[in-house]
């Protein structure tokens, strides 16, 4: 059922704990349950000395218990704060489960796992195919706001000038990109291995380095890619797939095609080229730009076809 509330002692976390006026009653049973078992978890987290399922004094790393585990969990994260608005990584959840967010945090300090970790819109896109549909519920304003975030719909989180962090998705409990990108910038952990002190600015320019250097070295395929989202583009007769955005065996466009690779090469400078210089003002000074690169005829297919790639940046093919 859909539970009103959103957080704070009177809210979520007073549903949690049972100390507010709400009825207890009104949470289902299949939500009772799930809480039980994050707590049955996070007791055997915190019985070892360290932050995983078998740490001890003398051993201080993940095992395989860890890994089958987390993967899963990546996958529950994402799932109950966009259908149920449960966001287990607050404040207020490291309280309730220290455990488990401790060996989450820990988990996010390892360039290793951060090399396959996904994020909560590849998960939200790719779940329903695999196991089936969600189903809205839990805590309803919670549950809103959160799925709104996750999928861009909420006038900010894709939106330009992009929030330096995530509020569902912290990015610097561990390294936000690989940490040749941040040492190519000058930027160095904290004591406690997180990047959260980060210069914002410092951190914005070393990311919009990576994307560019990402873009421009498979930048043809991309372009590619993207065309498919043109007017005539995706139209050939092909398998239907499960997952909401895959389109393994769409063709491009050819026709827009090579405006839109005009347009991600203008998008690649920008990223590449703004040194010392306002980013906003940068964007700002793009808008001739782009225009003049695009005939009028071509710009609608070209818009498509970033509009297409953009959705499908991280989510399986």
């Amino acid at each position: 059922p859909r539970l009103g509330g959103g957080g704070g002692a009177g809210g979520l976390m007073g549903m949690l704990t049972g100390k507010t006026g709400n009825n207890e009653e009104s949470m289902s049973g299949a939500m009772k349950a799930f809480l039980e078992c994050l707590s049955q978890v996070d007791a055997a987290l915190t019985s070892t000395p360290g932050p995983w399922f078998y740490s001890s004094e003398k051993y201080d790393y993940p095992t395989m218990i860890d890994f089958v585990y987390v993967s899963h969990v990546e996958r529950m994260l994402a799932s109950v704060a966009y259908w149920k608005g449960l966001n287990l990584r607050s404040s207020e959840m490291k309280q309730k489960y220290p455990g488990i967010n401790a060996w989450l945090d820990a988990f996010e300090k390892r360039e290793c796992y951060l090399a396959f970790k996904s994020d909560y819109y590849t998960h939200v896109m790719d779940i329903p195919p695999q196991y089936g549909p969600g189903f809205d519920g839990g805590f309803e304003e919670k549950r809103r706001e959160y799925s709104m975030m996750i999928n861009g719909r909420d006038g900010k989180s894709w939106t330009l000038p992009l929030p330096h962090d995530d509020p569902l998705q912290p990015l610097y409990r561990g390294p936000p990109l690989p940490l040749c990108a941040l040492e190519a910038v000058d930027i160095q952990p904290d004591t406690d291995g997180t990047y959260e002190s980060s210069n914002p600015e410092q951190m914005a320019k070393a990311c919009r380095l990576y994307a560019g250097w990402k873009l421009s070295s498979n930048g043809m395929k991309v372009s590619q890619f993207a065309a498919r989202g043109g007017p005539d583009g995706a139209r050939n007769p092909r398998k239907q797939f499960g997952a909401q955005l895959a389109d393994p065996y769409a063709d491009s466009d050819e026709s827009v095609r090579p405006h839109v690779d005009a347009v991600l090469r203008i998008v690649c400078s920008a990223l590449l080229e703004d040194e010392g210089q306002d980013h906003g003002a940068v964007l700002k000074t793009m808008e001739g730009t782009l225009r003049d690169a695009v005939p009028s005829k071509q710009r609608k297919g070209v818009v498509g076809s970033l509009a297409y790639v953009r959705d499908r940046v991280g989510v399986p093919r």
